[in-house]
């Protein structure tokens, strides 16, 4: 295992699309990519959505498919996980898709303001015990204002029920836009996105009878 993890490390080094904490100092200047995403990497105007904790990137990589005028990026910490997904988006040369290894706690050192237009967070660490940590904690949330458009949308699914219902209660008592909200997806969805785009858990989870629950809602209206 430790073999093939460097082995992953080292082709990482390789892709274009994947962008490391390691290979720059912030504390010498800013990440080069802030505020300039569309213009020096992506090249176009389109809207930028990120995908947090994204692990192996099949949620990125199905939904760049799914919405060609949209460009992706994929976060994650761990560089054997972002393997796979940046290795499959560079072997197709798919031109909307980039990954980024940080800490999510780091986030606005790689983004300007109100260069994203939408969040997916795609089954996160629930963190029973400690709120603060959780992806859609006011502390997150914090983070995730410094670098989103007035109209952006933060999308959570998780499997969850403690972390759903804790974002529900936080979004109301924080007067947060609430745009939808989804008990059980297999049951009572009928958007195609959410039900044939899976992680590799997710399709475990599904076969096991777990319940998926999705929350859609707005922090700055």
């Amino acid at each position: 295992m430790a073999k093939h993890k460097l082995a992953r490390f080292a082709e990482n080094r390789t892709f274009t699309n994947l962008f490391q904490h390691d290979n720059y100092d912030l504390q010498k200047s800013s990440f080069p990519l802030k505020g300039n995403w569309q213009k020096h990497y992506f090249k176009n105007e389109n809207p930028i959505v990120l995908e947090l904790g994204c692990g192996k990137g099949e949620y990125t990589i199905a939904m760049s498919q799914a919405y060609p005028d949209k460009n992706f990026i994929g976060i994650d910490r761990k560089g054997a996980r972002l393997w796979r997904g940046a290795k499959t988006a560079f072997e197709r040369q798919m031109m909307n898709v980039a990954f980024l290894r940080i800490g999510i706690e780091n986030i606005a050192d790689f983004f300007a303001a109100s260069e994203i237009d939408e969040i997916w967070i795609t089954f996160p660490d629930p963190q029973p015990k400690k709120e603060r940590r959780r992806l859609t904690s006011p502390q997150y949330i914090e983070r995730y204002k410094q670098l989103i458009s007035d109209e952006a949308t933060i999308n959570l699914k998780t499997d969850s029920r403690e972390l759903y219902q804790y974002t529900l209660e936080t979004a109301i008592a924080l007067h947060w836009k609430i745009i939808e909200t989804i008990e059980d997806v297999y049951l009572q969805s009928s958007d195609l996105l959410l039900t044939t785009i899976q992680t590799f858990y997710e399709q475990r989870w599904v076969k096991e009878g777990k319940m998926i629950s999705f929350i859609k809602f707005n922090v700055n209206q």
